[in-house]
């Protein structure tokens, strides 16, 4: 990881006959793909500074096989959840956290009927029941007073009913937030969702993720929440694509909680 925390692997910890609290699930858009790896070190940084010992995977990590799965090949995703219930069920893993809702919700609601039951949160719920227990303390610092809309991905929002979490992490932040026209249960998917993320668009007048920037701008707000690797570039394309990189910031609430904490 980054500077000078040092990120041990379940193999580390099983060598030395122990088991961490929790495991960090990193997830491949966190391992590869350069904008998610900030909140891969953000996350990492929480875990860190709160005390909770966890580890990762490292290379034994692979896909959970959630794109698979939308995309309609169920052979391969069962073929890589398979694999993944056999190294986690190996280490005894109990808990696990997530940056991404695309792993929370396959780990959480389609590995059990292949035989790996955990305990999986996202890391917005992390967040919010580390500061309700006293071991997370949030300043406002840059983002006090802003105006901060926030966008509801599908997998955590509509698929696990969960709104509550991130928005009381943004509370915390002491910004002004404005909800958009369709957020919570009527929600607007970026439109990476169903694997649609690693396919080529479909005919049609105009891209969803611009749909959604123009929900965005029409907020007027300076930033915009999200807590989906998926989302995070979707919303950050379409911001692009407006030319209104200089006035929308795109951000994860774990990268808004170590920014106000100066870490």
């Amino acid at each position: 990881m980054e500077g000078q925390i040092q990120v041990k692997k379940m193999a580390e910890y099983a060598a030395e006959g122990k088991n961490p609290e929790v495991l960090f699930w990193v997830g491949c858009a966190g391992s590869y793909d350069a904008r998610a790896q900030k909140v891969t070190v953000a996350l990492t940084k929480i875990l860190h500074n709160v005390g909770i010992e966890f580890a990762i995977l490292g290379e034994e990590e692979t896909c959970t096989g959630d794109p698979a799965r939308r995309a309609g090949n169920e052979f391969l995703f069962q073929m890589q959840a398979l694999q993944n219930i056999e190294v986690l069920n190996g280490y005894g893993v109990r808990k696990i956290v997530t940056a991404c809702p695309h792993c929370f919700n396959t780990i959480k609601n389609e590995y059990p009927e292949l035989g790996g039951t955990y305990e999986v949160i996202h890391h917005t719920q992390l967040l919010q029941d580390l500061m309700a227990a006293g071991k997370l303390k949030v300043e406002g610092g840059a983002f006090k007073g802003k105006k901060i809309t926030y966008h509801d991905s599908c997998y955590l929002g509509r698929v696990n009913g969960e709104y509550t979490a991130p928005r009381k992490v943004m509370e915390a932040l002491d910004a002004d937030l404005v909800e958009l026209k369709r957020c919570k249960t009527n929600g607007l998917c970026c439109g990476a969702g169903g694997a649609q993320m690693f396919k080529e668009d479909e005919p049609g007048d105009k891209r969803i993720n611009i749909e959604r920037v123009e929900e965005i701008e029409g907020s007027n707000a300076d930033i915009v929440a999200a807590n989906c690797p998926f989302c995070i570039t979707m919303i950050t394309d379409g911001v692009k694509a407006k030319e209104k990189q200089d006035k929308i910031m795109v951000f994860d609430l774990s990268e808004m909680i170590v920014d106000s904490n100066k870490w």
